[in-house]
């Protein structure tokens, strides 16, 4: 009774090769091979991203911000070769949930699988509200006006309505203020987008076959399409002469790119859905590692090329607020028949996003109910279609109910956070794979030994957070929450700032200062001052804890490159999944508090239903 009870990697094999997995009886069509897989890969990356939050990221990091599409290309690729060695080695569906079965037990692979059915649907869910803004853009432009209270999501509604009573302006205009009621509730629903994933849920549901000629064809097209605004462009740029605004290149150094993290790695996820069709694919163990590896860089590619294009053509400073980025400089330089092709091709890249997301959901809903861990429905599958058919009807509906109503502003970091999660373990999963010899067809990870590589990393590790992040160290080291330093000045009462202790050679007094006089001084005075006021001595101890837990997460990362530096040394582990574990733990602690106590939520419902349902009839617990 475990909760750490694994799967045997033999068997787990052995039933994929006979085709007996749970005894299913139809089994899956396996028609994906390299240009298949590279294609969905390319088709769940090059989305949203490139036509939406690519335009944040440049703002935040100006040109430079093509440094931070780079590492997290080296992020994803670290993760990606240990994808592909698990691929290689467990070829069935499932991703990180069916791996991390293997390498950490049950109760680690319910917590994955609970993340990335949270990563999938809202992904998804952030790619259906991007695909519906475009579209309606799309609409206007020949001249179709839906109502707008069909057109957006009833919780954005009703917050723009809340922000502008709050600010005391006119709700006139509002959508919020103009939608339909019905028995007092206002009907505000973003219907483009639930229809696109009701589609795009058919389309997964009638088959593997289908799904993959559909994918291949929009990749291709939007190719096609970046690869002219490419080409128009550097064009553009260097017959106008706008190459200055390449320059400053890095105008708010690496801490404005590395505000970026959470929009770029949104844009990067999606490569590892790959993975859930392995028992699609004709040659698992051989297509499939080449097929993420070559997404990747091709991606990368494209990410790079497209990130100098638009702040080429525009200063970076113009993105600010900017949805659709690539459209906005086309249309800035009066080309907007470019743009509007921009638009309809963003369109296509939402809607191949969406279509890997809804393919990769229900495989993980078909392995954890397999293993036991959900009811078995979720593993039945379509005599006709060859598909998990009731697993993909329940992610149409997971990902369709909620874009009707939720705004997107959250579901960014929540996505991150899912993804991220599943890299750690499977990263940190291939340390504890058995050494295997090198077999022709099979993908092995190029073996580096960090016994001694990888503890120098950590000491440059830790003298780098020092030097560029040093506020973490001196928050906690004066107890001072200086973050907040603005918040806590306006705490100040006039009576704080009358009792100020001095001590000097001649004995203790009291000061007075301004607020006008604390203004100027530093940090470390400013934490001085704050210390010497016995008003305030409470407020001080409470900032004090606020430091400590606003810098747990640096803390924590720490610790674990510590430890991982020293079981490297006593174990000589392989360099590459170390780097894969260490870059996206450090990924990790750049996601905002609030989208963490979100996710912590999600895990607890999830948690719930392992303890009350799927640890009693794990298959593990019945062959006890």
């Amino acid at each position: 009774m475990s909760l750490f009870r694994k799967k045997s990697l033999e068997k787990i094999v052995a039933e994929a090769q006979a085709g007996e997995l749970d005894g299913h009886a139809p089994g899956m069509n396996k028609v994906l091979g390299v240009r298949d897989l590279t294609f969905m890969g390319v088709a769940a990356v090059i989305g949203a991203g490139i036509f939406s939050t690519i335009g944040t990221a440049a703002f935040n990091g100006g040109p430079g911000v093509i440094f931070l599409f780079i590492i997290t290309a080296i992020t994803c690729g670290f993760t990606a070769l240990c994808y592909a060695e698990f691929a290689s080695r467990v070829p069935v569906s499932g991703s990180a949930y069916t791996y991390s079965y293997v390498t950490f037990g049950e109760l680690i692979a319910w917590i994955i699988g609970w993340a990335l059915i949270l990563e999938y649907a809202i992904g998804n869910v952030v790619v259906a509200i991007s695909w519906s803004a475009y579209f309606n853009n799309i609409l206007k432009a020949i001249h179709i006006n839906l109502p707008e209270w069909l057109t957006i999501g009833y919780q954005t509604a009703k917050m723009n309505y809340d922000a502008a009573i709050a600010a005391n302006q006119s709700t006139a205009d509002l959508v919020y203020t103009h939608a339909p009621s019905i028995l007092g509730f206002k009907l505000v629903v973003n219907l483009p987008a639930f229809i696109i994933v009701g589609l795009i849920t058919m389309l997964a549901y009638i088959g593997i076959n289908e799904s993959r000629r559909s994918a291949n064809f929009m990749v291709g097209l939007k190719i096609v399409v970046l690869i002219f605004i490419a080409i128009v462009g550097f064009w553009f740029i260097f017959s106008n002469g706008t190459t200055d605004n390449w320059s400053p290149f890095l105008p708010k150094g690496m801490t404005g790119v590395l505000k970026g993290v959470s929009s770029v790695f949104f844009a990067y996820i999606g490569f590892d859905a790959i993975s859930t069709t392995a028992e699609e694919c004709s040659n698992p163990q051989r297509d499939l590692p080449r097929g993420m590896i070559y997404s990747l860089v091709i991606c990368t590619i494209i990410y790079v090329v497209t990130t100098l294009v638009i702040t080429g053509m525009v200063n970076y400073k113009e993105f600010e607020g900017v949805a659709d980025p690539l459209a906005y400089v086309f249309d800035k330089i009066n080309m907007h028949k470019i743009g509007f092709v921009i638009s309809v091709s963003a369109v296509i890249a939402a809607t191949s996003v969406l279509l890997v997301f809804q393919i990769g959901q229900p495989r993980i809903w078909m392995s954890m109910s397999r293993d036991g861990l959900l009811p078995k429905r979720f593993s039945t599958i379509s005599p006709r279609y060859k598909t998990p058919g009731f697993a993909t009807m329940m992610t149409g509906l997971l990902v369709g109910l909620p874009v009707l109503f939720v705004d997107d502003k959250l579901m960014t970091d929540l996505t991150s956070i899912g993804t991220l999660f599943a890299f750690v373990l499977v990263c940190g999963g291939v340390l504890y794979l058995p050494k295997l010899a090198r077999q022709s067809g099979k993908f092995n990870i190029p073996y580096i030994n960090g016994k001694l590589i990888y503890p120098v990393l950590v000491v440059l590790i830790i003298v780098l957070i020092a030097l560029f992040k040093p506020y973490r160290f001196d928050d906690a080291f004066h107890g001072l929450y200086l973050k907040d330093r603005a918040v806590l000045q306006k705490e100040l009462t006039v009576n704080d700032l009358n009792n100020i202790q001095s001590v000097t050679s001649g004995g203790a007094k009291t000061l007075s200062i301004t607020k006008e006089q604390l203004n100027e001084f530093s940090d470390a005075e400013f934490g001085d001052t704050l210390r010497s006021i016995p008003t305030l001595h409470n407020k001080i101890f409470l900032g004090g804890l606020l430091a400590i837990v606003h810098n747990l997460p640096i803390y924590l990362f720490l610790l674990l490159i510590v430890f991982m530096g020293i079981f490297s040394f006593a174990k000589s582990f392989s360099l590459i999944p170390l780097l894969g574990v260490t870059c996206c733990a450090y990924l990790m602690i750049e996601i905002p508090a609030k989208s963490w106590m979100v996710f912590f939520g999600w895990m607890a419902i999830g948690l719930s239903i392992y303890f009350l349902y799927g640890r009693s009839r794990s298959k593990l617990a019945l062959q006890r």
